[in-house]
């Protein structure tokens, strides 16, 4: 686990303890997550708002985190971005800072996007591209309408789409997805209806 030094180690501890018990003391669905914290297999890094200098410190955090990457383990891992200032009132009005600042955040990108997906947003083939390397971006917020989107701050995780494409290889994404969205129905009463698979429907819903 890695953290940043943006904030102060008391006020970094204090967030990765709140994260630690949104996802292994409360009931959260998904099993990827609670593997990822029970390993300390997470970096996570807290920035101010969703603007144009939290973007520059996010992108080349990520660039490091790239560059630390072993993409021959068989490990899973996350990049989690907080931004505990930062609150919305709506799903919409999150929605509306998501995009912006991922728009941001490919603005100052200078990298070319990863062959391997597309970058029409409407693509079933369409993943996230940061410093040349595809990224599934999950976002969570306090007032999310789905339980396990309900983090304890306004949070990106930047999962390598090249992880998931190793469980599909290793032939464990369909048992792992299957397992994950049973409980998410038990939590929530219904699955997430926007989740697809890829390929299927494009990752930006």
């Amino acid at each position: 686990m890695t953290t940043t030094t943006i904030t102060s180690k008391a006020q970094t501890k204090t967030i990765t303890d709140a994260y630690k018990d949104f996802i292994l003391t409360q009931k959260h669905p998904c099993v990827m997550a609670k593997t990822v914290f029970m390993m300390d297999k997470f970096h996570l890094k807290v920035y101010d708002d969703f603007d144009t200098d939290s973007a520059i410190h996010l992108l080349n955090d990520l660039e490091d985190y790239i560059a630390h990457y072993d993409f021959e383990s068989h490990d899973f891992e996350s990049f989690i971005a907080v931004f505990p200032k930062l609150s919305f009132d709506t799903e919409l009005a999150f929605e509306n800072g998501l995009w912006r600042m991922l728009q941001t955040l490919h603005d100052f990108d200078d990298c070319t996007w990863d062959s391997s997906v597309s970058s029409d947003p409407d693509s079933p083939k369409f993943s996230f591209s940061l410093k040349a390397k595809a990224f599934y971006v999950v976002g969570l917020h306090p007032e999310s309408s789905r339980k396990a989107r309900q983090s304890p701050y306004t949070t990106l995780v930047f999962n390598l789409h090249s992880q998931f494409e190793m469980l599909r290889e290793m032939g464990t994404y369909k048992r792992v997805k299957k397992r994950i969205r049973k409980r998410d129905k038990k939590l929530q009463g219904i699955i997430n209806p926007l989740l697809r698979d890829y390929g299927n429907d494009t990752e930006t819903k």
